[in-house]
């Protein structure tokens, strides 16, 4: 059955901090004046000293970061117990926002309804764009099963997952829901753990829980270089720093999929902003502003990698620009964030803007130091500082990456960790392609193009080998 989607655009109004307001707070303006005022005037009267401040500057924060992974990784050590089941399992709403997915939507349907919960408290949403007709068609065709319905998302701009995720939100009758995406392959007991912490808060201001997202590359054995570093990237992020983060107490940006809300907190903050083109990360904030908290759950999602150059760019892209919409729009004002608010924007967004823009420069500066160095004979001592500085935040950076690696299972082997820096200096490309389209296309979304999951190529082919030798 097809139903045609509730408002997609409308549940955002009652909050008042939206992408789509571009014009700079009065306090955002004064910062970025006097800012390059300072440093115009401290430039021109002492352009030697002006500068050593803007390199002890930066080493100070690379120190900063290391400092901080260090914090996050020895709290992450601390696991919190499993609660209890649910004395009562509330209902739930499963939804997956699809465009341009007809290839891909039967292993969805089929992953879906593996998921463990009793049927009759469950109900599912494939979101579909109206002018998809090849995914609306493979729907049509696919034998859904009954809690799982296809709704059509009213047209208008903005064409965002986000705008979808607002229309299944106005048609939602779970007290809990959760996302998905087309790839997604989550653990079955995911949403029986997530009602469980859940009816464990006993404050009810826990809003949303995010499950770790867990890469599996398409061939372990010899996956390409980007799908090793994504998936490393993926394992430290979230085996490693959202973990460590909820059990400070901190909020954190969510990932695209896989996170469970509370229906009522979730309309009570308005929805997703349709116009920003990474609404999980936006949305974190944009709870605990709003008084509520975030945690995580343990068992996972599985995805696979975003694969080749013209894949992963475009997908990288677009988080960045979404991370600079969504700085912008929290650092319009204050309010509401805390001091603990504003040290989790800065440790995430804030630094993953400024590793981004300085990963490619720091890798060029090293090489033409040494290469410098090397040609003329003589040892870099003027530069020691700054290569122990770059050295602590590599290492602490390895560190991060090899133990949530660890925990998820993923590969990381030491060939992966010299090849790390090449994939960082990649993300300054994507964070200088993000700021040019921030300027001219600011709520364009990228569609990422999801791949069928080797595992279910393999597994067909093992039972094609399988009925052959039984023959």
């Amino acid at each position: 059955m097809t139903r045609i989607g509730g408002d997609a655009h409308g549940q955002v109004d009652t909050y008042p901090h939206r992408a789509d307001r571009r014009m700079p707070g009065v306090g955002q303006t004064l910062v970025v004046v006097f800012g390059a005022g300072l440093l115009a005037g401290s430039a021109s009267v002492a352009p030697a000293a002006t500068g050593a401040a803007l390199i002890l500057t930066i080493q100070l924060l690379f120190t900063l970061a290391a400092a901080w992974r260090a914090v996050l990784v020895l709290m992450s050590r601390r696991i919190a117990p499993d609660p209890p089941p649910a004395p009562v399992l509330p209902r739930y709403t499963v939804m997956a926002a699809l465009l341009d997915e007809a290839e891909i939507l039967p292993q969805l349907v089929a992953r879906l309804d593996a998921i463990d919960y009793p049927r009759d408290r469950l109900e599912g949403f494939l979101l579909l764009e109206a002018h998809d007709t090849a995914t609306r068609t493979a729907a049509t065709d696919y034998p859904l099963p009954s809690w799982l319905t296809v709704l059509v998302v009213p047209p208008g701009g903005p064409r965002t997952k986000p705008s979808a995720l607002n229309a299944g939100l106005a048609a939602a009758s779970g007290a809990l829901l959760t996302v998905y995406d087309a790839e997604d392959d989550p653990d079955p007991l995911q949403l029986r753990e997530a009602a469980a912490r859940f009816a464990a808060d006993p404050t009810g201001r826990l809003a949303t829980l995010q499950a770790p997202l867990r890469i599996r590359p398409p061939d372990p054995s010899g996956s390409p270089f980007l799908d090793r570093q994504f998936a490393v990237e993926y394992a430290a992020l979230f085996e490693v720093t959202l973990p460590a983060m909820a059990r400070l107490g901190l909020p954190f940006p969510l990932g695209g999929t896989s996170n469970h809300f509370r229906v009522e907190a979730l309309r009570a903050v308005g929805g997703w902003d349709a116009h920003n083109v990474t609404e999980d990360a936006d949305l974190g904030f944009r709870l605990w502003r709003c008084g509520y908290r975030l945690g995580t759950l343990r068992r996972p999602t599985w995805e696979t990698p975003p694969g080749d150059m013209i894949d992963w760019l475009p997908q990288r892209t677009r988080w960045l620009k979404g991370f600079m919409q969504t700085w912008g729009v929290h650092t319009r004002t204050l309010s509401g964030l805390g001091w603990r608010g504003v040290l989790a924007l800065v440790m995430t967004l804030g630094m993953s803007l400024a590793a981004a823009s300085a990963h490619a420069l720091s890798l060029a500066w090293v090489v033409a130091t040494v290469g410098i160095c090397v040609a003329a004979g003589m040892t870099p001592d003027s530069q020691v500082f700054a290569f122990a500085v770059l050295g602590g935040g590599l290492i602490a950076a390895w560190i991060n990456g090899a133990i949530g690696a660890y925990r998820a299972g993923v590969p990381y082997q030491a060939r992966d960790m010299l090849m790390a820096p090449a994939y960082w200096s990649l993300l300054t490309l994507a964070f200088f392609h993000a700021l040019w389209r921030l300027v001219a296309q600011p709520f364009t979304w990228d569609k990422t193009r999801h791949r069928r999951d080797p595992a279910i190529e393999v597994a067909a082919l093992a039972e094609v080998d399988a009925g052959r030798e039984a023959a």
